[in-house]
């Protein structure tokens, strides 16, 4: 793939979850691992987020010994915590403390933060200005703590959180002084025009996640009709380019705003039918997400 992703090339890496390894509890099947990192191989994918518990090792030196037989590098990955509840901010920190240890060891560099209600990730209670004050506090704590292990915390909003509308957004980028990662789905779902935010926010903006999405299977999760599983089973999320995100203003955006650091194609899928056959399934939907990268984004950046 090398030469044909221009500014973007050795910039654009997997996460598991477009191959359905998702954090949340009884999401769907979880494909092996080697399966996975040989279809990221085989696609040109330099790195990879870590994904969930069990699907990859989660101790060194095991784990850096499996992504280099692929070739592949460890980018970090996604941390729910829980930070609202000062109760159990001792308990968050060291969660936050074992999983920055292991970022480090294995050569990550970004911690992706999603503020859960608790860790069977119950709805959330939309949060008060002084919860996301509390909030803020317990990043900055994280902050340090990534520090210390050459990490850069970046804040996710992602539906299911209490970073989920644009309300909360709002409550966040005024209380909170954490950099974020940009999830030009989870955005758009929550009622923020990613485009808006990669402008105005840009400087803010320390790691990105690429999704697309149907707004109107989005609407039914909004309004409750659908859970987020079920609005995912039923075409949510879209390959790039297929659904109504302007993915390529996003990046136009982002890339004139100075930024230079990761694209994270993020796909989410769940494989509650069983497994596609070999060679087939999430592998496509990847692909095409590259060959739009390649074809509609990468001619319009300066």
């Amino acid at each position: 793939m090398s030469g044909t992703l221009g500014a973007l090339d050795g910039r654009i890496a997997a996460a598991p979850i477009s191959w359905g390894i998702c954090e949340v509890p009884g999401w769907g099947e979880m494909m092996p691992s080697e399966r996975v990192l040989g279809e990221m191989r085989e696609l040109g994918l330099p790195a990879t987020e870590l994904g969930a518990p069990g699907f990859l090792p989660e101790a060194e030196p095991e784990l850096s010994e499996l992504l280099g037989r692929y070739g592949l590098a460890m980018i970090g990955g996604f941390v729910p915590l829980v930070l609202h509840d000062p109760a159990q901010r001792a308990d968050a920190l060291a969660r936050a403390t074992a999983v920055a240890k292991l970022f480090q060891a294995a050569g990550g560099t970004r911690f992706v933060t999603a503020l859960v209600q608790d860790y069977d990730w119950s709805t959330p209670v939309p949060p008060t200005a002084d919860d996301m004050k509390i909030v803020g506090e317990g990043l900055r704590e994280v902050d340090a703590i990534c520090a210390a292990h050459g990490l850069v915390q970046v804040l996710h909003p992602h539906v299911g959180t209490i970073v989920e509308t644009a309300a909360d957004v709002a409550l966040a980028l005024e209380h909170t002084d954490v950099a974020w990662c940009l999830d030009t789905g989870h955005l758009q779902i929550g009622g923020v025009d990613p485009v808006a935010f990669a402008k105005e926010y840009g400087h803010r903006v320390g790691h990105v996640h690429l999704k697309d999405v149907d707004v109107a299977t989005a609407d039914r999760v909004v309004s409750g009709e659908l859970t987020l599983l079920q609005g995912v089973q039923a075409g949510m999320f879209r390959a790039l380019g297929t659904g109504d995100v302007a993915i390529d203003d996003a990046v136009v955006a982002l890339e004139e705003s100075g930024y230079q650091g990761w694209y994270v194609l993020e796909q989410d899928i769940a494989l509650t039918t069983g497994l596609p056959a070999e060679g087939t399934g999430p592998i496509d939907d990847v692909r095409a997400c590259l060959d739009y990268l390649r074809t509609t984004v990468v001619p319009r950046l300066p």
